[in-house]
């Protein structure tokens, strides 16, 4: 795949890029080595005040920063300065929270003394995705470095302007040479760069696909890899929920980012006694978002990021009404330039149909019918993802029996699934491996060592 930035909201190609060649790549991989040497033994108060830096330089170039997103990847200007923001406060919560996070653990045992103690790894190979693609790298970053690690991000190949721009906040801040290097590279050449022995651990957040080979790789190599995969989240609604709220708040977690998130809401599981209420008000206000240009303050949903994507959402709706799908809303794209896609709502979705398989990656909700609360949590297990849901309930057991028996890494009770600093993200089944974020996301990437101590 090329490097290259093409506006969505177009189709016009706006740059290109050469991959770096082999010479180039050992380089970087020098440059990372002698980083990290220097790097790991930086007090966490110096690692703290860089990391501010990087927090003051998001918040002071949002605006411009958020517009090089929208042009690149598409996402609403709200949005993408949004996001930016967002990664300032993680910055800010791993400058202040780190040392508290890293402290070490003193055990009891029968030596003189024991404890647990964290130490970096060393370079951190991150392969991101381009639906958030400063926070993606952010949540990865933030902790990495202030661990004493330094990072080598291979972004999505459509949004190498963002890369660059994300190494240019490190250096202007005042990062060493090599701490956090953007490597402009094609796929082919990740698996190399894995192997390499300066490169201590990967993480990955993409498909499925990716991980599966990437793990591989790693696996073969003894390396630690995290990795955040797909969603198909469930959003459930139950008979004693606030189900205006609930249509409210479903609408903009199902079309946030134009449905390109893997914590948005998908397949929308709601409750027989409610199920028509449900369905009126949400397809009415699917058919009242207006699509239009990312950079318009107007603007409900923008265009999808890339050509493909929006061929394979349009393919597996095509093909899930071909299945016996019954289509409510929506279902088309707009034949305009610009890769934008109807908000569509699907309802009566055979099994085999690809959008109760597959993940369906833009504005498409797929409503089902629960007759119980045992049926609606059998539903929402019956995936091969496992990252998010969320939960829609006035009633304290039933807010209980959802929280204990849904199947995934995250459950909001009562709100649209979202990531914070504060909490642990991550999934089971093929929605990943290992956590980022909160203390979690910063022990991924150290060494745990014990250290005792007889006399």
């Amino acid at each position: 795949m090329a490097i290259a930035s093409v506006n969505p909201a177009t189709g016009q190609t706006l740059k290109t890029f050469p991959a770096l060649d082999d010479q180039e790549i050992e380089q970087a991989l020098s440059r990372a080595a002698t980083a990290f040497a220097k790097q790991r033994r930086v007090p966490l108060v110096r690692r703290a005040q860089d990391l501010l830096a990087v927090a003051g330089l998001l918040e002071r170039e949002k605006e411009k920063l958020g517009r090089l997103i929208t042009e690149e990847m598409g996402k609403l200007l709200r949005e993408a300065i949004g996001e930016v923001e967002k990664c300032a406060l993680g910055c800010r919560y791993y400058a202040e929270n780190a040392a508290r996070f890293l402290e070490d653990k003193p055990v009891q045992t029968a030596a003189a003394r024991s404890y647990v103690t964290h130490q970096p790894l060393g370079a951190i190979l991150a392969i991101m995705p381009w639906n958030f693609p400063f926070w993606q790298v952010f949540r990865f970053a933030a902790p990495a470095l202030m661990a004493g690690n330094v990072g080598l991000l291979k972004h999505a190949a459509n949004v190498p302007q963002c890369a660059i721009a994300i190494a240019d906040l490190f250096h202007r801040a005042g990062y060493d040479d090599g701490v956090f290097q953007t490597l402009l590279i094609d796929t082919k050449q990740v698996q190399k760069i894995i192997e390499d022995d300066r490169v201590a651990a990967v993480t990955l957040t993409g498909s499925e696909r990716a991980g599966r080979e990437v793990a591989a790789i790693a696996g073969r190599c003894i390396k630690k890899s995290v990795l955040e995969l797909g969603g198909s989240d469930p959003f459930i609604v139950t008979a004693s929920a606030n189900v205006r709220e609930a249509i409210a708040v479903g609408v903009k977690s199902r079309t946030q980012n134009s449905g390109q998130s893997c914590i948005a809401a998908k397949r929308f599981i709601i409750a027989q006694e409610v199920y028509d209420e449900f369905v009126e008000g949400f397809v009415a206000q699917m058919r009242g978002l207006k699509l239009g240009d990312p950079l318009d303050g107007e603007t409900d949903i923008g265009p999808l990021a890339t050509k493909d994507i929006l061929l394979g959402v349009d393919e597996q709706v095509r093909k899930s009404v071909a299945a016996g799908a019954k289509l409510l809303t929506g279902g088309n794209r707009l034949q305009q330039d610009g890769y934008f896609y109807e908000p569509t709502v699907l309802t009566d979705i055979p099994h085999a149909a690809p959008a109760y398989r597959e993940e369906v990656f833009g504005p498409v909700a797929l409503l089902f019918r629960a007759k119980n609360n045992e049926q609606a949590i059998a539903l929402a297990n019956d995936t091969t993802f496992g990252l998010g849901a969320s939960v829609w309930t006035n009633d304290a057991e039933e807010k209980e029996l959802f929280a204990a028996e849904i199947e995934a890494g995250m459950v909001f009770i009562n709100s649209m699934v979202a990531s914070d600093p504060r909490l642990p993200f991550g999934g089971v089944k093929r929605s990943g491996i290992g956590r980022e974020l909160s203390a979690e996301g910063i022990r991924e990437f150290v060494n745990i060592k014990t250290i005792s101590i007889g006399s």
